[in-house]
């Protein structure tokens, strides 16, 4: 299945814990000021690439942890990140995605995202704002943002906000 893509990054230590696979997708309605990926918003802008050819590059590399979705908005393209997700899973690695809409939002915009959202492990979620924006936080660019353990929170039916100990590692 194709999905549009801003980039990939091979080996990234900076989008989450550990070694991990970043997938940028290309398509962004939110335009926060102050965005870091600006030219991931335009929906026609980036290419195409088959999710095979993306999880076949995520298995190259066995010392990855997980594999970390931003944008643009990965909500966007929902479908297509599904089936990527299920290999994603299917291999045992950590999923996390990044999204300007709030874990509230995804839930209510359609069957597709939902089940995005029930592939994930970890949701930092809201848009960036830039009067709220810190680079002394960790995994997220502002303070309103969060950080959330999906499966916890679809679990007991709340937002379940993901412990992180010393090291910046996801804790239970």
């Amino acid at each position: 299945m194709k999905i549009r893509l801003y980039g990939t990054v091979n080996d990234s230590i900076v989008d989450g814990p550990g070694l991990r696979y970043s997938v940028f997708t290309q398509g962004c309605l939110h335009h926060c000021p102050g965005c870091h990926n600006p030219k991931s918003h335009d929906l026609q802008g980036g290419y195409l690439e088959d999710t095979d050819v993306i999880m076949a590059e995520i298995l190259k590399n066995p010392l990855l942890d997980g594999v970390t979705i931003s944008g643009g908005e990965p909500f966007l393209q929902p479908v297509a990140l599904v089936e990527l997700a299920k290999g994603i899973k299917q291999h045992g690695l950590h999923l996390m995605i990044y999204s300007g809409y709030t874990y509230e939002e995804i839930l209510d915009l359609g069957e597709n995202e939902r089940k995005l959202l029930s592939l994930c492990d970890v949701l930092v979620d809201g848009c960036f704002l830039i009067g709220q924006r810190s680079l002394s936080l960790l995994y997220k660019g502002s303070a309103n943002q969060r950080i959330i353990n999906i499966q916890a929170s679809l679990k007991e039916k709340c937002v379940s906000i993901q412990k992180i100990n010393d090291y910046g590692e996801f804790i239970e």
